[in-house]
């Protein structure tokens, strides 16, 4: 059997409702759902996270491309020459 048997959760429930209340009861397990499902959720992203890294690295990258060696007029409709 393992650490707690049925007596000993029993035990535990009850000192929980006494110190809670049975009021508090239902919004304490709701907010204790909300975590857990937050937690699950960003461990899930972080193994994905994990597992689209891993990939990325194993693969090999392009090359980048050639830099221009001149450079481009502004968008503005106006070549350099005319601006001066």
């Amino acid at each position: 059997m393992g650490a707690f048997g049925w007596p000993h959760l029993l035990v535990i429930l009850a000192v929980i409702l006494l110190l809670f209340g049975a009021a508090k009861l239902p919004a304490l397990a709701k907010s204790v759902g909300q975590s857990a499902r937050v937690f699950r959720g960003e461990m899930k992203a972080m193994k994905e996270d994990d597992a689209a890294a891993s990939s990325t690295a194993t693969t090999v990258a392009p090359s980048p491309a050639p830099a221009e060696s001149t450079p481009k007029a502004p968008e503005t409709g106006t070549s350099p020459e005319t601006r001066a």
